[in-house]
């Protein structure tokens, strides 16, 4: 899996731009293309150093005891070139990263980065700017079938060795105490379940650059082993990070534990959604979209919860009484074996498939249910249709017609005739593959970026 994120908390852009990091669940991957590759060059220094003597603004000159003091001198035509040059220069680090990346060249890639970083440009606008943008690309990359799984897993590994190597050369900013602030004390950490760490790791260095002392547990980390440390270490906050939608169910359980500590809880990531609405629905103390904004509410301050603020998850989610996602959840299995068993009778094609493709379309039909008991949970219809949408875009991609996926819906609406908020979201999700745009939706030859 890879992490996919454009310097969001936790994960990318949308949850649509997250689930590309579920990688072979959906269809076979095409190769890339090749094209021709530019080594990484010292151009991003040079274009670095003109940015910075543009934006000066003051000189220096000395008092009468000779020491040297600044003097501001308003350069306008300085501020325009910066104003050109900085963008220039990060698009021109942006594509060197990319290339150096796309060529599993671990060695140009960290060079690059650290020529930025000794050059003067500020570690937080690399993580947030330059890397976090190029690995979003990664996995718009693998969306469209342009590069392989294993490229995206290099390509992340890269990031992630070059991220932990920046933190032992950033120097971290001092926290503002003439203004009565200070560094907080944070757990970052992802949902039990949750493997797509990168985007938790740039959020951990970013606070770790504002003067935070954080304390960084990585991927899947299971809620009672969170819980056991909270107790022993007793951090001003918690920030949960989440990718996929279906780890909500227990982002809810780990929230609601971490508050009956007393520890309030920061929430990012793709699982969330764009706008943070399932991190209202599931109590989490504060949501941000992107690294900077948690920074800001951590500026801010956030209070504690009661200690006897201990809640069930229909307290949270009354439409949970009903059972339904507590039924499709634990049914899955057998879901799963009755819907191949009847796509097999109703697609005489798949007798013929080998046990590898058996398997991958066991997984197609296991993301359906597990979207489908997430919307269940969230009693939000948008949950299963847009995970629906994306796997169109998906096969689609790569030559597969999205409707493939109505034989399967159809099934699970005769298994769960008797359940109506599911036969809700199927009939919705149906409605969706039929009426979607088939034009390509993925940055490619021949269509729009």
């Amino acid at each position: 899996m890879t992490d996919i994120h454009d310097a969001r908390f936790g994960a990318a852009g949308t949850a649509e731009d997250a689930l590309a990091a579920e990688a072979g669940g959906a269809a076979d991957i095409g190769r890339a293309a090749e094209a021709g590759r530019a080594p990484v060059s010292g151009k991003a220094v040079e274009a670095l150093e003109t940015d910075r003597a543009g934006r000066t603004d003051r000189t220096d000159s000395t008092d009468r005891t000779g020491r040297t003091v600044p003097t501001d001198q308003s350069d306008p035509a300085g501020e325009a070139a910066a104003e050109e040059t900085r963008p220039a220069l990060l698009s021109r680090a942006r594509d060197e990263l990319w290339r150096a990346v796309d060529e599993r060249d671990e060695l140009a890639a960290a060079r690059g980065v650290f020529e930025l970083l000794d050059s003067g440009l500020d570690a937080e606008d690399i993580l947030l700017e330059v890397i976090a943008p190029v690995q979003h690309k990664v996995g718009v990359e693998w969306a469209a079938g342009r590069i392989t799984v294993a490229q995206e897993h290099a390509a992340t590994a890269i990031h992630d060795r070059i991220i932990a190597a920046m933190a032992h050369r950033a120097t971290a900013k001092a926290p503002d105490r003439d203004h009565g602030k200070r560094g907080m004390t944070v757990v970052v950490a992802c949902v039990e379940g949750e493997w797509h760490a990168l985007p938790a790791r740039i959020l951990a260095e970013t606070l770790r650059l504002r003067g935070h002392t954080v304390d960084f547990l990585g991927a899947q980390v299971p809620t009672p082993h969170l819980i056991a440390h909270l107790h022993r270490t007793a951090p001003d906050v918690v920030a949960l990070s989440s990718s996929l939608p279906t780890r909500l169910p227990t982002a809810h359980a780990a929230i609601t534990a971490i508050q009956a500590t007393g520890v309030p809880v920061l929430a990012g990531g793709a699982a969330f959604a764009p706008d943070g609405r399932y991190a209202r629905l599931l109590g989490a103390d504060a949501w941000a979209a992107e690294a900077r904004e948690a920074a800001d509410v951590l500026g801010r301050g956030l209070p504690r919860p009661h200690l006897d603020s201990a809640r069930l998850a229909v307290e949270d989610l009354p439409h949970l009484i009903d059972q339904e996602y507590t039924m499709v959840s634990r049914g899955k299995r057998q879901l799963v074996k009755n819907t191949l068993a009847n796509l097999e009778q109703r697609l005489p094609a798949m007798r013929s498939y080998s046990e590898t493709e058996r398997e991958r379309t066991a997984e197609d039909v296991a993301h359906i249910v597990d979207f489908l008991a997430a919307a269940l949970y969230t009693d939000d219809a948008r949950l299963f249709t847009g995970f629906l949408e994306w796997t169109g875009d998906i096969l689609e991609a790569r030559g597969v017609p999205a409707l493939v996926l109505l034989p399967g819906l159809e099934h699970l609406q005769e298994e769960l005739k008797d359940f109506p908020r599911a036969l809700d979201c199927l009939a919705q999700g149906a409605a969706a593959l039929r009426g979607r745009n088939r034009r390509p939706t993925f940055p490619g030859p021949g269509t729009a970026a």
